[in-house]
C-alpha cells in the first residue's frame, strides 16, 4: 500500500482554531519552519564551499559553470511538465494518478535531456565558450534525476513532509561539497561543479524514493495524463515567462549601459534577491499543497487562508525592505566596500520589487491550488510585456538607476493590479485584504520615517546605521503592527523556552491515514 494517498495538507493561511483547516495550518507551519532551516543551512554552506572553490579554481571554471547552470536552469522550468505542482494540487487520493505522473515527468525529463544533449554544442558557442559543452551535458543530467523523483518529491510535499525533504536535500548536499571541492583539488576544472551537483542530487533522489514510501509503478491512463498536461502545461508556460521576469533586466541593463554598470545592477538585484530566495522559496514549499488543501474545503476557507497569508507575509518582508532601501548605502558599503557604493541607488527600488515579486510568487501558488494555472500565464505575460520597454527606456533615461525605478513602477502600477485582479476572478475574496493591509502599511511608513529621521542624526558608520536607525525602524514597525497579545505570547514562549533547558522535544506523531487524504 502507499503511504499517505492523499494529500497532507498545510499552509500558514488557515485559521489557528480547530478543524481541518486549523490541523492544516499547524501542519503548514511545521513545514514552513524545516524549510527555512533547509535553507538557511544550505545557503551557508553553499558559501562556504564557494570560498573554498574560489582558491583551487580560476575565474575561467566560473564562467563556463555559469553558461552550464543557465542551460540547466532553463530547463529545470518545464523539466517535469508541471507534474510536481499538478500531484500536491490533485483532487483525491495519490494512488490514482502516481502511475500516469511517473510516466509523464519521467519523459518529459527525458526528451528535455535528449535536446539539450544535441544543442549543447550551440549553446556553448552561443554563450562565447565552447568548452562548455560537455559541462551543460552532465550539469543537464540533474534533471533528468528530478524528473525521476518526481512524484515522490510532490508526494512530501503534499503530505507536507518537509523534514524529510530537508534531510535529504542536506545529505545530498553533504555528498555535493566534498566531491566538488576534491575534484577541483585534482584539476577538473568547471566539471567538478558539475559532477559534484549531480552525485549530490543521485543521492538526494535516492533519499526521497525512500523517504516518500510510494510505491514504485508505472501506467498510463490517458485521462489523468489529460488532466495533468492540461494543469501542467500553463503553469510551466508561466514559470517560463517568469524566468524572463527575472533576467530581462540584466540583458537590457548590460545592451544599454556596459558591463561596469551591469556589475552594480546586478549586485543590488542580488541583495534584493536575498529574502524571496531564502524565505519566499521556503514558503513556495507550503503553500501550493496548503492551499491546495484549503480549495478542496471551500471557497470561503480558501478566502480565509488568503486573508491571513497575505497581511502576514507583507508584514514579514515590509520592514526589511523599510531598511533595504532607506539604508541602502550602509548596507552596499558594510558587505561589499566602498567602490561598489553607486548600487546603492538601485538598491533603494529594488528593494520595492521585492515585495511585490513575493506577492506575486504567492499568488501564483494560490491560483494554481485552485486550478486556475492559466491565470498565473495572463499574469506574468502582463507583466513582462510591460517590463521589457519600460526597462529599455529607463536605462536609457537615468542608466542603472533608471531601469530599477522602471522595474519598481512596473511592480506597483502593473504587476501588483493584475495579480489582484487574477485572485478576485478566481473567486478569492479580495476586497477583506484591503483593511488587513492598512496596519502592515502604515507600520512601514513609520518605519520609513522613523528610520530616515535616525539616520540623518547617526554617526555616519554603516554598522552603527543600520544598529541604531534600522533597529529602531523595525522595533517601530512591530511594536505598532504586531497585536499586543501576540506580542505577549510570543514573549511567554521565549520565557518557556529558557526555562525549558536542555529538555529533550518529544517529535509529533506521524500523519493518520484519514489525515493523509
Amino acid at each position: 500500500m502507499e503511504d499517505g494517498q492523499g494529500a497532507a495538507p498545510a499552509t500558514g493561511a488557515a485559521d489557528p482554531g480547530g478543524g481541518r483547516a486549523g490541523e492544516i495550518g499547524r501542519r503548514a507551519g511545521r513545514g514552513l519552519r524545516w524549510s527555512v532551516l533547509g535553507n538557511l543551512v544550505m545557503k551557508a554552506g553553499s558559501f562556504v564551499m564557494s570560498l573554498v572553490l574560489a582558491r583551487l579554481l580560476v575565474p575561467e571554471d566560473f564562467g563556463v559553470y555559469a553558461i552550464a547552470l543557465a542551460a540547466s536552469q532553463f530547463v529545470l522550468y518545464v523539466n517535469d511538465a508541471g507534474v510536481i505542482a499538478a500531484v500536491v494540487q490533485w483532487r483525491g487520493r495519490l494512488e490514482e494518478i502516481a502511475p500516469t505522473a511517473t510516466v509523464v515527468a519521467i519523459a518529459s525529463s527525458a526528451a528535455l535531456y535528449g535536446v539539450f544533449w544535441v544543442v549543447a554544442p550551440y549553446f556553448a558557442e552561443m554563450s562565447g565558450n565552447e568548452g562548455a559543452t560537455g559541462v551543460i551535458r552532465v550539469l543537464s543530467a540533474t534533471n533528468l534525476v528530478y524528473g525521476l523523483t518526481a512524484v515522490r518529491s510532490a508526494a512530501l510535499m503534499r503530505r507536507f513532509q518537509q523534514d524529510r525533504l530537508t534531510r535529504a536535500n542536506l545529505v545530498g548536499f553533504c555528498v555535493n561539497a566534498p566531491v566538488t571541492i576534491g575534484l577541483a583539488a585534482t584539476g577538473a576544472g568547471a566539471y567538478s561543479f558539475a559532477w559534484g551537483q549531480l552525485a549530490g542530487a543521485a543521492v538526494t533522489g535516492v533519499l526521497v524514493v525512500l523517504s516518500a514510501r510510494v510505491r514504485i509503478s508505472a501506467g498510463l491512463d490517458r485521462a489523468v495524463a489529460g488532466r495533468l498536461l492540461v494543469f501542467g502545461l500553463p503553469l510551466c508556460v508561466s514559470l517560463g515567462i517568469e524566468g524572463v521576469l527575472l533576467n530581462a533586466d540584466s540583458v537590457i541593463v548590460g545592451d544599454t549601459l556596459g558591463a561596469a554598470p551591469l556589475g552594480f545592477y546586478l549586485l543590488a538585484f542580488n541583495i534584493s534577491s536575498w529574502v524571496p530566495g531564502l524565505v519566499g522559496t521556503a514558503i513556495r514549499y507550503v503553500a501550493l499543497p496548503g492551499f491546495s488543501r484549503l480549495a478542496e474545503e471551500d471557497r470561503e476557507s480558501l478566502s480565509r487562508g488568503v486573508g491571513r497569508a497575505v497581511p502576514l507575509l507583507v508584514s514579514v518582508v515590509l520592514p526589511i525592505a523599510v531598511v533595504l532601501g532607506t539604508l541602502a548605502p550602509s548596507v552596499v558599503v558594510l558587505l561589499y566596500g566602498e567602490r561598489w557604493a553607486p548600487a546603492a541607488e538601485v538598491l533603494r527600488f529594488l528593494a520595492i520589487l521585492m515585495v511585490v515579486r513575493m506577492l506575486a510568487a504567492l499568488a501564483v501558488d494560490i491560483l494554481a491550488a485552485m486550478g486556475e494555472t492559466r491565470s498565473t500565464v495572463w499574469l506574468n505575460l502582463g507583466w513582462a510585456v510591460a517590463l521589457v520597454p519600460a526597462l529599455m527606456i529607463g536605462a536609457r533615461v537615468d542608466g542603472i538607476r533608471g531601469a530599477a525605478i522602471a522595474h519598481a513602477a512596473v511592480a506597483l502600477l502593473v504587476a501588483l493590479p493584475l495579480t489582484a485582479l487574477a485572485l478576485h476572478r478566481a473567486g478569492v475574496a479580495v476586497a477583506p485584504l484591503a483593511s488587513a493591509l492598512v496596519r502592515p502599511l502604515l507600520g512601514g511608513a513609520l518605519a520609513a520615517a522613523v528610520t530616515t529621521a535616525l539616520a540623518h542624526v547617526t554617526p555616519d558608520i554603516p554598522f552603527v546605521r543600520l544598529c541604531v536607525a534600522g533597529g529602531a525602524g523595525t522595533l517601530a514597525f512591530v511594536l505598532l503592527v504586531v497585536p499586543r497579545a501576540e506580542l505577549g505570547r510570543l514573549a511567554g514562549r521565549v520565557t518557556g523556552s529558557l526555562n525549558a533547558g536542555t529538555r529533550p522535544v518529544t517529535p509529533g506523531p506521524e500523519p493518520t491515514e484519514e489525515e493523509n487524504r
